[in-house]
């Protein structure tokens, strides 16, 4: 691959001072943080946490009486994610400086040796499997999948090839609350399951506004995202399907009530309309950054309240 200290060299004759800002200003802490992209570890923690909570909760078990599988579960799954990002990284550096977002990474300024990104992406693998190992072996073994569905089949595989991207990139995103049920019950209950479909769902309409969003700097980076190859109004079309076909997840999580079905129901339908009013707004990336940020509203709310329901 092309040496990654040039693109941020290329960056910053091409009128980009930003960037050389930015490099400058990054402390280690900081690049690290984005070499693991700590915000998807960190959005993944609270689909695992609430997989093993509700593994507990559900099999009478005492969260106080569990803290040494509720660290390893949370420790282990985020390792391997972070893992998982920083092997990403490592792969993507060539594409990395075509986009707005990602151009300041270490990867792709050259704070950081390639093989070190590497290196340390295969170390904290590595970590978070023998941590997880001391769960369940059923946990083991979905979060390599994780790991193996996010590094190979996305990553090194469909990403720069098919336009299904995001949806095999899907299933390494919905592997979390299973690994935190794993943990605990590694008779994965049809609510464990469920909640692996929603996050299934929850990914394509939330990486499609998003792709909408970024889809010149996708296109730049020859990264085939939907909206790139087949346009904005048939990204639309695929979003509202997703999103439509959330509508019926609530029915499988009945368990934890009628207040939650209540509010799992009315942010399905809010999402839905929103998706639905695309059609009439004009401004096709305005409702694409509407879309994207109730996507995240939904994740957060929908699993926080997963667990409150479970404490009254």
């Amino acid at each position: 691959m092309t040496n990654t200290k040039a693109y941020g060299e290329a960056a910053i004759d091409n009128g980009a001072p930003s960037l050389q800002a930015a490099m400058e200003k990054t402390s280690a802490w900081k690049d690290l943080m984005a070499l693991i992209k700590i915000g998807i570890v960190n959005s993944n923690l609270i689909t695992t946490f609430t997989g093993l909570w509700l593994a507990l909760h559900f099999t009478g078990q005492s969260f106080l009486s569990n803290l040494d599988i509720v660290f390893f579960t949370v420790a282990g799954s985020s390792l391997i994610i972070a893992g998982s990002c920083a092997i990403n990284n490592y792969v993507d550096r060539d594409i990395d400086h075509l986009m707005e977002r990602t151009k300041a990474r270490p990867t792709v300024t050259g704070k950081v040796l390639p093989v070190k990104v590497l290196a340390l992406g295969i170390f904290l693998i590595g970590l978070g499997t023998l941590f997880l190992f001391f769960t369940t072996i059923t946990a083991t073994v979905i979060g390599l999948l994780g790991v193996f569905s996010y590094v190979f089949l996305y990553t090194l595989w469909s990403k720069r090839q098919l336009v299904s991207n995001t949806i095999i990139g899907s299933v390494s995103g919905a592997v979390p609350p299973l690994i935190g049920w794993a943990a605990v019950d590694a008779n994965l209950d049809m609510m464990a399951w469920a909640l692996f479909v929603l996050m299934f769902v929850w990914q394509p309409p939330h990486f499609y506004a998003l792709a909408m969003r970024r889809v010149k700097e996708y296109r730049a980076a020859g990264v085939p995202m939907l909206p790139v190859v087949k346009g904005f109004k048939t990204t639309k079309i695929h979003i509202v399907i997703w999103v439509a076909a959330l509508l019926p997840i609530p029915l499988f999580l009945t368990k934890l009530g009628i207040p939650f079905l209540i509010l799992a129901t009315v942010l399905n339908i809010g999402w839905l309309a929103l998706g639905i009013y695309g059609y009439r707004i004009k401004d096709d990336i305005k409702w694409a950054k509407l879309m994207f940020v109730y996507s995240l509203q939904y994740l957060t709310i929908i699993f926080v309240a997963m667990v409150i329901v479970t404490l009254v």
